[in-house]
């Protein structure tokens, strides 16, 4: 990690505020191109976690916008390293021209993730954690949010470090028993052994049983829509997502294969499913639409019959 990344860190949509984040070792350097503090400071003299007024310059010296420049020291920073965030109006052009001039001051353009993964290189978090970050970004729901919040905060890590240390722990004094039979090292009983692979088992097991709620939470509820032809299957999916998704007429049979949309009813997310009308039929393509259906209902965990 020699080189000095930048990104747009916030939508690219117009808003009152957008954010262009950089990291890296010529971190100060960028922000003296691209930042002039109205202090007159240099970025190696600004104080570190605290907004500073001043203005985005291009590389020939013209203003840009006017905004907010934080510097991150490495102990502090979200990367592990040099890092800081520049604030300003949130124009899709002005934060294009601002990351335009962090690239003529030396750095690059940061691919998808990276700053995480700096994060995770430099130690700053585990791969739980890491993972945990984009499904907070991705969550769509409170309960989501708040599941990744927890995750990312280490609740998991903990536990499976708990798992890691216990058996390390045996396996240690195993091997240094066997290694240096001469030193006065106890040895493990059969009973200490048995008793920490149980409390390992117990906790790889309550951490299993959290997988299901935290796919369903993530992905939400599988959940198909069924019934004969015409029953108004599709006109329920419509209703639940607002618009018209799915094609509906008087016509038997209109809906031939599976329809698949997310949808919020309140605090709860579903995946719908909407499918063929199930009945016997000598018609190929609607067979195929049947069997799909029968098989969406097998793997949903909630059906709606209509």
């Amino acid at each position: 990690m020699t080189d000095t990344i930048a990104a747009i860190a916030t939508a690219r949509a117009p808003a009152a505020i957008g954010i262009v984040r950089i990291s890296g070792p010529e971190t100060l350097a960028v922000v003296d191109g691209v930042f002039a503090a109205c202090s007159g400071k240099s970025a190696a003299a600004l104080p570190h976690r605290r907004m500073v007024y001043g203005h985005m310059r291009t590389a020939e010296g013209a203003v840009i916008d006017d905004g907010l420049c934080v510097i991150f020291a490495p102990e502090s920073s979200y990367t592990g390293e040099w890092a800081a965030e520049l604030h300003c109006h949130g124009s899709a052009v002005v934060l294009e021209e601002v990351l335009r001039s962090a690239f003529t001051f030396g750095a690059r353009q940061a691919k998808g993730g990276e700053f995480t993964r700096r994060a995770f290189l430099s130690g700053r978090m585990d791969l739980i954690q890491a993972e945990a970050v984009a499904d907070l970004i991705d969550a769509e729901t409170a309960e989501c949010a708040q599941n990744a919040a927890l995750q990312l905060s280490g609740s998991i890590s903990r536990g499976v470090e708990q798992v890691y240390d216990g058996l390390m722990d045996v396996t240690a004094r195993f091997y240094a028993a066997v290694d240096y039979p001469d030193e006065d090292i106890e040895p493990l009983e059969q009973r200490e052994i048995a008793d920490t692979l149980s409390r390992c088992r117990r906790q790889l097991q309550r951490l299993l049983d959290t997988f299901r709620r935290g796919r369903i939470l993530r992905e939400g509820i599988p959940t198909v829509l069924l019934g004969l032809p015409n029953a108004g299957k599709s006109s329920l999916l419509n209703a639940l997502l607002g618009y018209d998704r799915a094609i509906v007429t008087d016509v038997a049979g209109t809906t031939r294969d599976t329809v698949e949309e997310k949808v919020r009813v309140g605090h709860v997310l579903l995946r719908l499913c909407d499918t063929a009308g199930i009945h016997q039929t000598e018609d190929a393509v609607e067979k195929i639409g049947v069997e799909r259906a029968r098989a969406a209902a097998r793997q949903a965990s909630l059906a709606l019959l209509v």
